[in-house]
C-alpha cells in the first residue's frame, strides 16, 4: 500500500467517525477491507477505474475467496469513492455501476433451550469468576447485547431498580432494553460479591472485571464462552453472537413480535432481523415433521 493511499484511507475513516459516530470495530473492518484492496492494487487508491474493481473481484472469484466477504469490500470500496466523490476530490465513482457478487445467505447456528440452560448452569458460582461469568452469560441471553456492548457496560448504563440497561449501539444509535429476572438476580450477586473480590481494592468504572482490575474484552470472554461450552457438552458451532442468536430466535419461537426484536436488538433495517425468522421456522418445520400425524 502506498503512503499517499494510506492518507487518503485515513481520512476518510476520520470524516466517517466525525459524521456517523462509527463503533471501533466498525472502522477496523473498513480499514482492512480498504488495505485489502490497496495491497492488490498497488496503485494509488483515487488513481482508480472501474475496470481495477473489476479485475479484482474476478481475481479474488478465481481464488475461490467468500463471496461474502468480497462483497462486503465492495460495500466498504463503495463508501470510500461516495465520500471523496462528494468532497469533490474525484470526478467519478468507479464503483457505480459495478454489481456485488451474489452471496448466499447463512443462517445463524442457534442453541436450543436446554443447550443455553446447560450453558448458563456450567460456572462455579462459588467463586468470584464464576459469578461474573455467569452474570456475563446470563445478560447476553436475556438482552441479546452484542458482545462489544456487553463488555463495556459501565455503572451508568444500567439501572437495577427498574431492570433495564441503556446501549449506545452502531452508529452511535441508543435503545433501551429490558433485563430479564433471573439475570438481575446473578448480577446483582457479582456485584454485590464478586466484583469486589477481583478488583482486590482498585477502582474501575466497568461493570464486568478481570483478576487484574480491567476490563473484560471481546476476546477473553470468547475463550470463556468456548471454555463453558466444553464443559456443557456442547459440540455445535459457536461464535461470539451465539447467545444474542438464540435471544432473538428462541423470542421469535415463543411468539414475539418481529419489530420488537428489531429494536431490542438494536437493528435500523428489519430485514437484518428477519433472518431469525428463518431459523424460527425451521425449527417450525422439524417439529410438524416430528409430531404431526401427517409430518
Amino acid at each position: 500500500m502506498t503512503a499517499t493511499s494510506e492518507k487518503y484511507i485515513d481520512q476518510f475513516l476520520d470524516a466517517v467517525w466525525v459524521e456517523q459516530g462509527l463503533s471501533k470495530n466498525t472502522l477496523s473492518a473498513y480499514r482492512s477491507d480498504l488495505k485489502i484492496f490497496s495491497a492488490w492494487l498497488k496503485k494509488d487508491l483515487l488513481s482508480v477505474e472501474a475496470e481495477n474493481i473489476t479485475e479484482f473481484l474476478t481475481n479474488r472469484y478465481h481464488l475461490d475467496i467468500s463471496s461474502r466477504t468480497t462483497a462486503r469490500i465492495l460495500s466498504s470500496l463503495r463508501r470510500f469513492y461516495g465520500y471523496f466523490l462528494r468532497e469533490n476530490v474525484i470526478t467519478i465513482d468507479p464503483t457505480a455501476l459495478i454489481t456485488a457478487p451474489k452471496t448466499t445467505r447463512i443462517l445463524p447456528h442457534s442453541l436450543t433451550e436446554s443447550d443455553v440452560d446447560a450453558l448458563l448452569n456450567a460456572p462455579q458460582i462459588a467463586v468470584p469468576r464464576g459469578q461474573r461469568d455467569k452474570a456475563m452469560l446470563e445478560m447476553l441471553y436475556a438482552t441479546g447485547l452484542r458482545v462489544s456492548e456487553l463488555v463495556d457496560l459501565k455503572f451508568e448504563q444500567i439501572n437495577l431498580r427498574q431492570g433495564v440497561v441503556q446501549i449506545v449501539g452502531k452508529g452511535g444509535r441508543e435503545r433501551l432494553v429490558p433485563v430479564g429476572e433471573e439475570a438481575l438476580i446473578c448480577l446483582e450477586t457479582y456485584l454485590n460479591a464478586g466484583r469486589e473480590l477481583l478488583l482486590s481494592g482498585r477502582q474501575s468504572d466497568y461493570i464486568f472485571v478481570t483478576h487484574r482490575g480491567s476490563n473484560m474484552t471481546r476476546q477473553a470472554f470468547w475463550h470463556i464462552i468456548k471454555r463453558y461450552a466444553f464443559h456443557a457438552e456442547i459440540t455445535k458451532p459457536l461464535s461470539p453472537h451465539t447467545l444474542r442468536h438464540a435471544f432473538a430466535t428462541h423470542l421469535l419461537n415463543h411468539g414475539a413480535d418481529l419489530r420488537v426484536v428489531q429494536l431490542l436488538l438494536g437493528h435500523v433495517d428489519l430485514s437484518t432481523t428477519q433472518i431469525y425468522t428463518d431459523v424460527a421456522s425451521q425449527r417450525l418445520q422439524k417439529l410438524h415433521a416430528q409430531f404431526h400425524p401427517r409430518g
